[in-house]
C-alpha cells in the first residue's frame, strides 16, 4: 500500500505543471507569430543592408518633394521615401490617408521585391506636432480650448 502524497509535495508538482503550461503557451505563442514580426527600416538601413525580398518589413521616412506620380489607373501611386542620405522607390495601389503628401512622413508595410523597389500594402501618414484638425485651424487659441472643453 502506497502513502498519500504529502500537500508540500502536491504544491511542488501543481507549480511545476503551470510553469510547463505557461512556457508551452509561451513558445507556442512565439512559432505562431514568427511570421508577422515586422521590422522597421529606414531608407539608409534599407539600403545598406536590405531584408530578402518578400518579406513584411516597415519602412519610414519622409516623401520625397517631386516624386510622388499617379498612374493613369487613378489607384497607384509611385513615390520615393528618402532621409538624409538614402532614397528607396515605393509602389501603392490603394487609396492613400487624407495626411499623405510630398514632404510629410509616411511609414509604409509591405515587402521588397527583387528589383529593390517596396511594394506597399498599407501607408500610414505621420503629422507634424503642429498638427490642428481642418475643423479647428481657423479658430484662436482661447475658441479652440472653449471646443476642447464643451466636448469633454
Amino acid at each position: 500500500m502506497s502513502a498519500p502524497i504529502k500537500a508540500k509535495h502536491q504544491r511542488l508538482v501543481l507549480v511545476v505543471i503551470a510553469l510547463v503550461a505557461l512556457i508551452g503557451a509561451g513558445l507556442l505563442a512565439m512559432w505562431a507569430l514568427r511570421n508577422q514580426a515586422s521590422y522597421f527600416y529606414l531608407p539608409a538601413e534599407m539600403a545598406a543592408n536590405p531584408p530578402e525580398a518578400g518579406r513584411a518589413v516597415r519602412l519610414g521616412g519622409m516623401v520625397e518633394a517631386g516624386s510622388l506620380k499617379t498612374d493613369p489607373d487613378g489607384v497607384t501611386i509611385r513615390f520615393t521615401v528618402s532621409d538624409s542620405t538614402a532614397r528607396v522607390p515605393v509602389v501603392f495601389k490603394g487609396i492613400v490617408p487624407d495626411l499623405f503628401k510630398e514632404g510629410s512622413g509616411v511609414v509604409a508595410e509591405g515587402r521588397l521585391d527583387p528589383r529593390g523597389q517596396f511594394v506597399a500594402d498599407n501607408l500610414l501618414a505621420k503629422h507634424d506636432e503642429k498638427y490642428v484638425p481642418r475643423e479647428m485651424k481657423d479658430m484662436t487659441a482661447a475658441q479652440a480650448r472653449q471646443t476642447i472643453e464643451e466636448t469633454k
